[in-house]
């Protein structure tokens, strides 16, 4: 499972695509989300290509699963003075729109709930 030719965060992790670039290293990647929902509106994505958590976690290594969940901790902390959520889309009925697994990090403003 390295990387989908179709998928836009597999192009984004290659370079082909430009991206406001927070963090990388040898398992995660963390972008500006272009399509903002709260003040800060952070994706943090595997660089391997996994559809979702459930394939994420059945496969990727103990290091990448820590990675990505250390990225999006730090990024929340460092951007949500007040608090601040990380939410993961599974499948449609659960709101995923791109086939690549990625944490939401939002901060900036009071969450509402439930979220939807």
């Amino acid at each position: 499972m390295s990387s989908s030719a179709d998928c836009v965060f597999c192009r984004i992790v290659a370079g082909e695509i430009p991206a406001t670039i927070l963090h990388r290293d040898e398992h995660a990647i963390a972008i500006a989300d272009l399509n903002a929902q709260a003040p800060t509106h952070l994706l943090v994505m595997p660089v391997e290509h996994f559809a979702n958590v459930n394939d994420f976690v059945a496969v990727a290594s103990p290091e990448a699963v820590a990675a990505l969940w250390r990225t999006a901790a730090r990024l929340g902390r460092e951007h949500g003075d007040e608090g601040f959520r990380l939410v993961v889309n599974t499948g449609p009925h659960g709101g995923q729109t791109v086939d690549h697994l990625h944490v939401h990090v939002l901060a900036g403003r009071h969450m509402q709930w439930p979220p939807g």
